[in-house]
């Protein structure tokens, strides 16, 4: 006999059958791996061609979108505060170089500082230079304030503006008690800046102020001190009449001043260079200048009292 089978039909290996060229046919799970991508892109298709699909695709991102700006506004930069603040402009000040006083005051007026040059004629009539000075521009329109003796005796007068304009220019004023002449610019540059004048009414020894002109010719060239004091009187070597109601200041000026806007640490002109005091014959400055009050300079221009 013959002995029974040692495995149950439900344990039987399965041999697969052999295909045509004798192989065993693909598994069906592999078959199936196969055909499931193809599936989906088909349905994501036709997903996508459905007007329905893509609607409802376009108000989900509207809600993300509304979503997001929502939580940026809910959620933004908390506003400044004054200890921010100060922060920021303590950091500026200690990283960087900010401009002294006396720089940003020659900053200001610099515009308005205008070269004056006389000429006349010597014995052969050949035009010669007389000298240099300083003027300053007090009305937009080509007025400019300087000093009669830098004038005085000229038979022509040419200015240099801020911007390198040359003009010619006329006497169209004077107050001799006070050294003062008014000039009108023949030629006047486009944008031409006046000073910005102020009372020396609240003004005390003390004060710094610079002066900004053309010592010998060069410049423009700025010096800062201090008003020394107010009512000075003073005499030049060179001239007759004693001027007085004086600010005597201590800032650089020597002959090439005269005429120049002496000026607060804000720009403003508050009196006009006039002379400095000489105890030797040498025209150089030894710590003491004179300058016209700007109300008195003001009023020689036919401009209102402060």
């Amino acid at each position: 006999m013959r002995k029974p089978a040692l495995y149950s039909p439900s344990t039987r290996p399965v041999v697969p059958q052999a295909g045509a060229h004798g192989m065993p046919p693909p598994e069906p799970a592999a078959d199936a791996l196969v055909k499931r991508p193809r599936r989906w892109r088909a349905n994501a298709a036709r997903a996508a061609a459905s007007p329905r699909v893509m609607w409802s695709a376009l108000a989900l991102l509207a809600a993300l979108l509304a979503t997001s700006v929502w939580h940026n506004r809910a959620h933004g930069p908390q506003a400044l505060t004054q200890k921010d603040i100060d922060a920021a402009v303590l950091r500026t000040l200690t990283t960087q170089n900010m401009p002294s006083p006396a720089a940003r005051a020659a900053e200001k007026i610099r515009p308005a500082v205008v070269r004056v040059m006389s000429y006349g004629k010597d014995k052969k009539g050949v035009e010669q230079e007389m000298g240099v000075g300083t003027g300053v521009v007090i009305v937009d329109k080509g007025i400019i304030l300087t000093n009669l003796h830098v004038v005085q005796g000229a038979q022509t007068i040419k200015l240099v503006f801020a911007d390198g304009t040359e003009s010619a220019a006329s006497v169209t004023g004077v107050q001799a008690k006070n050294d003062l002449a008014v000039l009108q610019a023949h030629t006047i540059p486009d944008d031409l800046i006046a000073a910005t004048m102020r009372s020396t009414s609240d003004l005390v020894p003390g004060d710094e102020v610079v002066a900004v002109g053309f010592p010998f010719g060069i410049g423009p060239s700025t010096s800062a001190g201090v008003i020394s004091g107010f009512g000075r009187a003073f005499k030049s070597p060179e001239g007759e009449q004693e001027i007085g109601n004086l600010i005597q200041f201590d800032a650089a000026a020597n002959p090439g001043n005269s005429g120049g806007p002496l000026v607060t640490m804000d720009g403003e002109v508050v009196g006009i260079v006039t002379g400095i005091l000489n105890p030797t014959s040498h025209r150089t400055f030894v710590g003491i200048g004179f300058a016209v009050p700007i109300e008195s300079a003001a009023s020689a221009a036919g401009l209102p009292p402060f």
